[in-house]
């Protein structure tokens, strides 16, 4: 793996800084002297680094006032805003849009799977929730969202739709970390196993809408869960 070079060392740590809260949205940051200091750099080096998040739109130079975080909402770096979301302070409504997020995509990728999946995706959907049982009867988290993960990747490939797989294995990290805090709920657990029967029965009979639908439902149960659940118990 290429070492990154100071440039991107810069910007990185600052970027940390800015997802671990220390310069919240609308705040300014250090200028290139104390940046240049704090990282025995010269000030070019400093000026290139935030020139890189400012062309991500993490920040923005007022002429005359400094340089200003940009609200998360404007960012245009996937890979940044997937650090601000599995790294960062706010992580309620990170993990509110993340279910958003996962609703848009998933109900239009299970439609296009209903009249796409094969036969032996359809088997392999009733093992991952087979598996999500044992693994709930033994409060084995990992073994749980391992097969839970997995039950969703055949879905998003059998929607036989290239762009979805790509789109969404960048979130692949993040949705990690969060089904294991949400699925550390026995109940949830529970309504997962009965969510993920209803749409492995749906696929199986090629009926899209019906597919959509059970799809949907998952994800409003998901939401509620957190909700509900993980969210009042931060």
């Amino acid at each position: 793996m290429a070492r990154k070079s100071l440039v991107g060392v810069v910007a990185d740590e600052l970027l940390d800084r800015i997802i671990d809260g220390e310069f919240p949205p609308g705040s300014t940051v250090p200028g290139e002297h104390e940046l240049s200091a704090r990282h025995e750099v010269s000030r070019m080096t400093v000026r290139e680094a935030m020139k890189t998040l400012q062309a991500q739109q993490i920040l923005s130079v007022e002429r005359g006032r400094g340089t200003f975080v940009n609200p998360l909402n404007r960012w245009t770096s996937l890979e940044a805003v997937l650090r601000a979301a599995s790294e960062g302070k706010n992580e309620a409504e990170a993990s509110v849009q993340l279910i958003e997020l996962r609703r848009m995509l998933e109900t239009g990728a299970c439609e296009l799977a209903a009249g796409r999946i094969s036969e032996a995706d359809t088997e392999s959907l009733f093992a991952y929730i087979a598996a999500m049982k044992a693994a709930h009867a033994v409060n084995d988290v990992t073994s749980f969202v391992e097969a839970d993960l997995a039950f969703h990747d055949v879905i998003l490939r059998a929607s036989g739709n290239v762009f979805v797989s790509v789109l969404f294995e960048p979130l692949h990290r993040v949705l990690e970390k969060r089904r294991a805090e949400t699925s550390a709920v026995p109940a949830i657990q529970e309504h997962a196993i009965g969510h993920h029967q209803n749409i492995a029965e749906a696929l199986q009979s090629g009926d899209a809408t019906r597919s959509r639908l059970a799809m949907d439902a998952h994800m409003q149960q998901t939401l509620d869960d957190l909700k509900n659940l993980v969210l009042p118990a931060k």
